[in-house]
């Protein structure tokens, strides 16, 4: 039955769907049992967005939905929830344990939830843009799993007991609704704020978010910790599986044609889709239609307000194109051409934070929230706590960003919720080692450490960077810095010159351990480099630098492994082949891929295909589902190429012992045979 909801209670008069860890438990509810919260079992912690609403699906932004939530829920070996199981259901609650609505900003994920007829969902913490998404669209959510007994016993919850705690914004915009009605409610006066100076020592992103702050009537010109506040963007940027959604929500709320907000700061991607008519899920799902649709839209809205556009092109477009297009994944096209040091800029993806290695502070939005900025020019956002990550020097040989990143996402504080919501400010010696690209893995992979952001303050590198990618001399003025004595909600320190290679177990990106101590030898069918985090200039530079050595030994791909090489932009792309890397990547056997976000959203070649493929890719997640069917073990781009050399997991300094170890052997017997088979 569906709920009800007046100005003071939230009516539940549906049932309950416990997200158990118990395979059978969740069959039993969709069946029509009923369960309590002790019978319920384990509750499921670390619910991707990937598994409440699958990419393949993101083509849909309207009440088809309702059709699809948790249809990607893995337990164990099975996906029990199947289309339109929830509505079916007659369920009106959902109940979960940590970490809820983990990995990318997609809105579709709680607005499918609210269609299917879930007006609460419960669980032990909720992750930042998921929590925020699910206020924008008029979702409850609580941490209090005491409400649950109570719903059953048939009590209405007040709207003002399940609002309490949240900062005053987002309880605001609860009751209002949503975030659009709060916005025609409260948003007529928007202005920039007058804050007087500071009064105590500030972090970098304090010192910019001060100067990005707008003033309403229901937010503070100079927010704490922990309120809710408005923001100015230098730059709002949207790629394909937003925009359509968004304009069907502004034209059904505003009409046609609408008032944009300074659209020349307003960039369009489409960056997802190019490989999507080869794609096996969506051919499968019978969703090429839909997704192109979908890019149809985009463009629609695109060339009607005439905005900024960059796509990238199929390979058929690509041979045709005269180099004059300019495309690539969306964040890391911020980087190379757009953002700059001390500016502020949301995109609709969880891996905006991308941006943050040049010392802007940069964080993903969900579907709604930009709609809004796309009107008022203002960002909702919640005025978070800093950690500071101090990453000391020097680092080990063959020890890249991507595997600090792993260590540090398999740091029990970290994958209990440390991170949640928090800005992460990575200093210290390791740090001033690495180049812009290295950084950007850092604070692109803040998204799978819980936090809202990632910052590097800019220095000679960030310099460096701007003067050679962009021809930009860029003058880093004094404040753009922390004080010494800013304040942080904690510290991290890490030995960098202790770290090895890293890997991440299927399932999540915190399930990670060390190469040496994995003891186990494990087989590998696909080998993927690309990505926003690992398709830039310095990954390529690691790719061709592995993959150059094995050539000079007679190396190349063995049968039965796959490996894929995607550039993360144009400028990438041909940055690669004017140092000629393109003829070691073909030399050795690799699938070269036009830039797209391709195989880390499962859009394109490098996805697994069958259950039992196991791929090592340098991508930033692995949730279930996320990259195909199969397993996905993450490492950094040198564990990748070596990996694919060698037929299964392995670093590049172990792959290099083991030539020399066999150096008069490799001739007389297969390469596949030495390490896939020994």
């Amino acid at each position: 039955m569906p709920s009800s909801r007046n100005s003071e209670t939230l009516a539940l008069t549906g049932r309950i769907l416990f997200l158990t860890a118990d395979p059978g438990r969740m069959a039993a509810q969709l069946a029509g049992q009923n369960l309590t919260l002790a019978g319920a079992g384990a509750l499921r912690d670390d619910v991707s967005t990937d598994e409440i609403t699958p990419v393949a699906i993101m083509s849909h932004y309207d009440g088809k939905l309702a059709r699809y939530p948790y249809t990607g829920l893995k337990l164990g070996d099975e996906r029990p929830v199947g289309v339109n199981a929830l509505a079916s259901g007659g369920f009106c609650v959902t109940v979960a344990g940590q970490r809820y609505g983990k990995g990318s900003s997609r809105e579709h994920s709680p607005a499918a939830e609210k269609l299917a007829g879930i007006r609460l969902v419960i669980a032990a913490s909720f992750e930042r843009i998921y929590r925020q998404n699910a206020d924008n669209v008029g979702l409850f959510t609580s941490t209090d799993l005491g409400l649950v007994a109570r719903i059953q016993r048939g009590e209405a919850i007040s709207i003002d007991e399940l609002v309490a705690g949240r900062d005053a914004l987002a309880a605001a915009i609860l009751k209002s609704g949503g975030l659009l009605r709060f916005g025609q409610l409260h948003m007529g006066a928007v202005k920039a704020s007058a804050a007087p100076p500071p009064t105590q020592p500030q972090t970098l992103f304090e010192k910019i978010i001060a100067r990005h702050t707008l003033e309403t009537d229901l937010t503070p010109a100079t927010p704490t910790q922990g309120a809710g506040l408005f923001v100015r963007a230098d730059w709002r940027f949207i790629h394909e599986y937003y925009t359509g959604m968004c304009a069907h929500m502004l034209h059904s709320t505003f009409g046609q044609p609408l008032a944009l907000q300074q659209p020349a700061s307003i960039i369009v991607f489409e960056d997802h889709t190019s490989y999507v008519a080869s794609s096996p899920a969506h051919i499968a799902g019978g969703l090429v239609p839909n997704v192109l649709a979908m890019c149809q839209a985009q463009r629609d809205f695109a060339a009607g307000y005439g905005l900024r556009f960059h796509r990238t092109l199929t390979d058929e477009e690509a041979a045709r194109d005269d180099g004059s297009n300019l495309a690539g994944i969306s964040h890391a096209m911020m980087a190379e051409h757009y953002a700059l040091p001390g500016q502020l800029v949301v995109g609709t993806d969880s891996h905006t934070p991308h941006s943050g290695a040049l010392g802007c502070v940069a964080f993903g939005v969900g579907t709604t929230d930009m709609a809004n900025a796309f009107m008022t020019g203002a960002v909702r956002m919640t005025m978070p706590a800093s950690l500071r990550i101090d990453l000391n020097g020097p680092l080990a040989p063959g020890i890249t960003a991507k595997d600090i990143v792993l260590h540090l996402l398999a740091l029990p504080a970290i994958r209990a919720g440390l991170g949640v919501g928090k800005v992460f400010e990575f200093c210290g010696s390791a740090v001033a080692q690495l180049g812009i690209d290295e950084r950007a893995t850092l604070t692109n992979m803040t998204a799978e450490l819980g936090g809202l952001t990632g910052i590097v303050a800019p220095d000679a590198r960030t310099q460096a960077f701007l003067r050679e990618r962009r021809g930009l001399e860029f003058a880093i003025e004094r404040w753009m810095r922390s004080d010494p004595d800013a304040s942080y909600a904690g510290h991290l320190t890490l030995d960098c010159a202790r770290l090895s290679p890293m890997v991440a177990a299927p399932g999540d990106p915190g399930n990670g351990l060390p190469l040496d101590q994995l003891g186990r030898s494990v087989k590998v069918d696909i080998a993927y480099g690309g990505s926003c985090t690992a398709g830039k200039r310095e990954d390529f530079d690691h790719y061709h630098a592995v993959l150059a050595w094995a050539l000079e030994r007679g190396l190349r791909v063995p049968p039965g492994v796959t490996l894929y090489l995607q550039y993360g932009t144009t400028a990438v792309r041909d940055y690669c082949i004017g140092k000629g890397y393109d003829q070691t990547f073909a030399a050795v056997g690799a699938q070269m891929l036009q830039p797209s976000c391709g195989a880390c959203a499962n859009c394109g070649p490098g996805s697994s295909t069958e259950a039992g493929q196991v791929t090592v890719s340098a991508i930033n997640r692995n949730f279930p589902g996320r990259s195909g069917p199969g397993q996905v073990w993450l490492a950094s781009p040198p564990t990748v190429m070596a990996s694919a050399l060698a037929g299964r997991l392995m670093s590049f300094a172990a792959l290099q012992a083991g030539v020399a170890a066999r150096s008069g052997c490799y001739k007389k017997y297969s390469w596949h045979g030495l390490f896939c088979l020994a």
